[in-house]
């Protein structure tokens, strides 16, 4: 409690409970979404390299970069959020191991997405 000066009254903070960040939560999901793709574009290129599987992987591959590059930015957002300073009385967010885990598991969703094109198009070009 802080006394404010010149009157009989104080003031008191509260303390606010920190807050899981939200785009942390979202970069982890997004960048979770990213790796299963990727698991898509290397399956159809592979089963299906005769029947048309490098269009779906190439169908696949865009969506799986998208997410990859959305967790990407997503958790450096998150970051950035976590590590600004609050005051005493404003919401502090935790997180930050969920947005780290976010940003790499949507670069190695991205990678493994443009790799299982390119192992699509080898397979079907050999």
């Amino acid at each position: 409690m802080e006394a404010v000066p010149g009157t009989p009254f104080g003031v008191v903070h509260l303390d606010v409970a920190p807050v899981t960040s939200g785009l942390a939560t979202g970069a982890l999901v997004a960048g979770i979404a990213s790796i299963l793709v990727s698991l898509l574009v290397i399956c159809f290129g592979v089963a299906f390299g005769d029947d048309g599987g490098v269009w779906a992987s190439g169908a696949f591959t865009v969506l799986g970069v998208l997410a990859g590059v959305a967790a990407i930015v997503t958790g450096l957002l998150g970051r950035r959020q976590i590590g600004r300073p609050a005051a005493p009385s404003a919401v502090r967010f935790t997180g930050r191991g969920l947005a780290v885990a976010g940003i790499s598991c949507g670069a190695a969703g991205a990678l493994l997405s443009l790799l299982g094109l390119g192992l699509a198009l080898l397979i079907t070009l050999t």
